[in-house]
């Protein structure tokens, strides 16, 4: 309970500074009628998560708790927004975050609070998540679409045919990966294997950031995507290497608006490549049985030459007014251990979303989505010979079975800024193995933004 009010208390002058933003008297200030000089906008988001004891014929150094475990994270964003000249802004994200997850983000694959970081330490901390240049180049005069006041989006309107660069400190979950309905953890499904495609191991730091480059060739129907960016120097840490020779992410989209029906729709197919220091599974268990290595985990390898390649497809179409359905599958070849996000080789999700409008509440929303992860051969012998990487590993895996999830949500908005989840998660066989769970995860999510 003290840790809570510190985390609380912590955030109190975010949350006074958030309420000034919202309080503004004279909107034309800030915006003009084609284009904006300057915005701000803030969030504030806690998840309180709850799991009951669970079977657990054995436990590991990275295995989910099988005794009751409550647990709560918090983060807090500043987004400004500062127009510099036609087509261009720069954009600043401020962020504190603070708590942990239940486990501290340990012992499922697709873990179940996109909120939370593999940080053990739960004091709040103040950092720079995002810090980029946005330049968009008109590719023709005709057609202007418009672009409304949001984070990280400043009001103005934009060519339809258009060149845009992103550089700087962003996330590339930012640009690739997007999906209408399993996206946003502070609004929609927390699960990490729904929020994005479980098998695209994303470079980036801890916290889900990093440097690159991203360029997108868009039209009305067709976008192009690619970005090179850096890598961590070892396995989901904190710090970045910049040896691009050695140690670098290439990530590539095309998406597709197809009008096959009234509602919106696209369809994204992408590939990403990383090298980096990531360890070979089959190798690490060569050397632990050759004495070279007594610690069997993957991750202390630290010479180069680590490679992953993987593909995703995902999707989503409003079928009808107020529901939409969704899908992803993805692939990796999982021969070297995850680097960035998470222990997923295989993964395919899919789930609807029923808007309030249905029943006379139009900014609620309803979300229930199917998640089922797999991995490697090579990463079950790994894990069968005792392994671990920096998210899973019981000490043994004698009973692989595929890490399957069912979340769902109800979104409530309680007034114009405050939004209150209330969300169920149910995980069979965590870390892929049968001889533990399955787990029953609550949790209740508050959400602000202006």
């Amino acid at each position: 309970m003290l840790q809570k009010m510190k985390l609380f208390l912590s955030f109190a002058f975010i949350i006074f500074i958030g309420s000034l933003i919202k309080a503004r008297e004279n909107p034309k200030i800030l915006y003009l009628d084609t284009l904006e000089s300057w915005n701000l906008h803030f969030q504030f988001t806690s998840v309180n998560q709850y799991h009951p004891a669970f079977r657990a014929l054995y436990s590991g150094t990275n295995s989910l708790k099988p005794e009751a475990e409550e647990a709560m994270s918090v983060t807090s964003t500043l987004y400004y927004g500062q127009h510099l000249w036609q087509g261009a802004a720069f954009y600043l994200n401020p962020e504190i975050a603070g708590g942990r997850g239940m486990s501290s983000a340990l012992g499922v694959a697709g873990y179940p609070n996109g909120e939370c970081f593999r940080i053990g330490d739960a004091t709040p901390t103040l950092y720079a998540a995002r810090y980029f240049l946005h330049q968009y180049i008109a590719l023709s005069s005709e057609g202007y679409e418009k672009v409304d006041d949001d984070e990280n989006l400043i009001k103005d309107w934009i060519p339809a045919r258009r060149l845009t660069i992103t550089a700087g400190k962003f996330s590339l979950a930012d640009i690739f990966d997007n999906n209408a309905y399993a996206h946003n953890p502070r609004q929609q499904f927390l699960n990490w294997a729904l929020m994005g495609s479980g098998a695209f191991d994303y470079a980036a730091n801890t916290r889900g950031y990093n440097y690159g480059i991203a360029v997108e060739l868009i039209y009305p129907q067709w976008t192009f995507r690619v970005a090179g960016s850096a890598v961590p120097k070892v396995a989901n840490g904190p710090d970045l290497e910049f040896k691009f020779n050695k140690a670098v992410a290439y990530t590539s989209e095309i998406e597709y608006k197809p009008a096959l029906l009234s509602g919106p729709g696209s369809i994204r197919f992408l590939a990403f490549r990383n090298l980096s220091r990531a360890g070979n599974y089959l190798d690490a268990i060569n050397d632990f049985k050759n004495g070279t290595d007594t610690t069997l985990n993957v991750n202390s390898l630290t010479t180069y030459g680590g490679k992953k390649f993987g593909l995703s497809l995902s999707a989503d179409q409003e079928l009808f007014k107020n529901f939409g359905v969704f899908l992803r599958a993805g692939w990796n070849d999982g021969h070297y251990a995850t680097w960035a996000f998470t222990e997923i080789d295989r993964s395919f999700s899919t789930g609807i979303n029923l808007n309030g409008d249905l029943w006379r509440r139009k900014d609620d929303n309803i979300g229930l989505a199917l998640a089922v992860n797999g991995i490697s051969d090579d990463h079950i012998k790994f894990l069968n010979a005792g392994g671990y990487g920096f998210i899973i590993g019981d000490g043994k895996l004698t009973h692989y079975g595929p890490e399957s999830i069912i979340e769902f949500y109800y979104l409530m908005k309680i007034s114009s800024f405050f939004y209150l989840s209330a969300d169920y998660q149910f995980v069979n066989n965590p870390a892929y193995n049968k001889d533990r769970g399955p787990v029953n995860v609550f949790a209740l999510r508050a959400h602000t933004e202006f």
